[in-house]
């Protein structure tokens, strides 16, 4: 397990990366980053002597749907079935964070739209936030 730095020096604030090793200091990432802008499902980095990324070696051409829910204007467990049922059906996988949070694999050649017109309404309505990181 690696992380990613996501803050300023003194915040320390960071997310943990699944990883396959590749090498001593190079790892393929084998997770769905749920905060890490830039890194992707199986692109290949490196790390420094503190286990951080520090460089992206080889994009995997992976890209990553991300949703938040906003707080009290969905009803979660619906939204969840929802969105979740969505993600199986086009085969996408994907990984929730605390019910809250839901990232998307989008591997190269993955047609987002039929997951994206469900997320509009929603979006519209207040109950989530979503991007896809590419």
């Amino acid at each position: 397990m690696i992380h990613a730095d996501l803050s300023d020096p003194q915040d320390d604030w960071r997310e943990q990366l699944w990883t396959r090793r590749l090498t001593e200091d190079t790892f393929e990432v084998a997770c769905l980053p749920f905060f890490t802008y830039g890194i992707f499902y199986r692109d290949v980095v490196t790390i420094d002597s503190n286990h951080l990324v520090n460089k992206v070696l080889r994009k995997s051409g992976h890209r990553t749907l991300r949703v938040a829910l906003v707080a009290d204007h969905v009803d979660r467990d619906q939204v969840h079935e929802l969105l979740h049922g969505k993600a199986v059906d086009a085969g996408l996988p994907c990984e929730w964070l605390q019910g809250t949070y839901l990232a998307v694999d989008l591997p190269p050649g993955a047609d987002e739209a039929p997951f994206v017109e469900a997320l509009e309404p929603l979006a519209h309505a207040g109950a989530l936030h979503w991007e896809i990181d590419s």
